[in-house]
């Protein structure tokens, strides 16, 4: 009895999209534009959120030291530095390193060292990461207390109003996201009520004949799974291959931006946007025909 119903409910269904084909291509393609728009606005979100933490990370903390500090006493400052909350690592830069690092950015003619009369100004130093990029502050203040540090350095004034820019633009780009998803449902919804309202009186038929609420919901609850994974594996196919055209052409003309190219995330898109498409259909489907139900 129940596989009858199981094949009754398919045949149905199948029936159902032949039957109205054009309004149940109207059905997945906004299904589909709506998902795409919603994927690139998580992608935007995603890549939004990939840039801000390079930039963050990319925060560091200079640790001058005093002149004079033995062998032992830089190696003991070490250990305190790293016994400050939040640091992550400190490596040491010894006077002569720093004077070659230097050289090298000034290029080969500069002929540094004798413009300097043979001495090395520089002082010994340690470079210091944080876990949290936004450690820095904090974890700065509490080296430049500690004895044997001259000054620190880590881009004061100019690292706070990073971090406010990166909050901002986290703000916006989760803003215009959840804008662009509810523009995207209701664009769905509107389309599956349309597509309801266009099939009412053979909803109301079966309804007069004696057919159960279910009997007459399961062949649309179908059709709602099969048109939203259509339409969101549409939109998947299009969104895939243009991000990955698109990636590959900016990293060619602007290979300094970070870029998310990693496969795990776009599969994870993918299966989100799949369920999203058919979810939205079953939902779409049950609301719409309920309504009509009430007979």
């Amino acid at each position: 009895m129940r596989l009858r119903i199981a094949l009754y409910v398919i045949q149905e269904a199948l029936r159902s999209l032949r039957r109205n084909g054009w309004l149940n291509f109207a059905a997945a393609g906004t299904t589909a534009v709506s998902l795409f728009v919603l994927g690139v606005s998580i992608l935007l979100v995603v890549n939004t959120n990939h840039i801000a933490r390079t930039v963050e990370s990319n925060v560091e903390i200079m640790v001058y030291l005093d002149q004079g500090l033995r062998a032992e006493e830089v190696q003991a400052l070490r250990m305190r530095i790293m016994q400050v909350p939040g640091v992550k690592e400190a490596r040491f830069i010894s006077r002569e390193e720093a004077l070659a690092s230097l050289e090298r950015q000034f290029g080969k003619g500069s002929r540094l060292r004798e413009s300097l009369g043979g001495t090395n100004p520089l002082p010994d130093a340690y470079k210091v990461r944080t876990i949290e990029p936004r450690q820095v502050v904090a974890a700065a203040a509490a080296i430049n207390r500690l004895p044997g540090v001259e000054k620190v350095r880590y881009g004061q004034g100019v690292v706070e109003k990073l971090f406010q820019l990166t909050a901002w633009v986290r703000l916006v780009s989760f803003g215009v996201m959840g804008l662009l998803s509810l523009c995207a449902v209701f664009l769905i919804a509107t389309t599956i009520r349309l597509t309801m309202y266009a099939r009412r009186r053979e909803i109301a038929i079966m309804k007069y004949v004696g057919a159960t609420d279910w009997f007459i919901r399961w062949p649309f609850l179908l059709e709602g799974v099969i048109l939203g994974g259509a339409g969101a594996l549409a939109a998947l196919a299009v969104l895939y291959f243009s991000y990955g055209t698109l990636v590959a052409k900016l990293q060619t003309a602007l290979a300094f931006l970070p870029l998310v190219r990693e496969e795990s995330i776009m599969l994870q898109l993918c299966e989100g946007l799949l369920a999203a498409g058919i979810g939205l259909g079953v939902i779409g489907s049950y609301i719409s025909v309920h309504r009509y139900l009430r007979v």
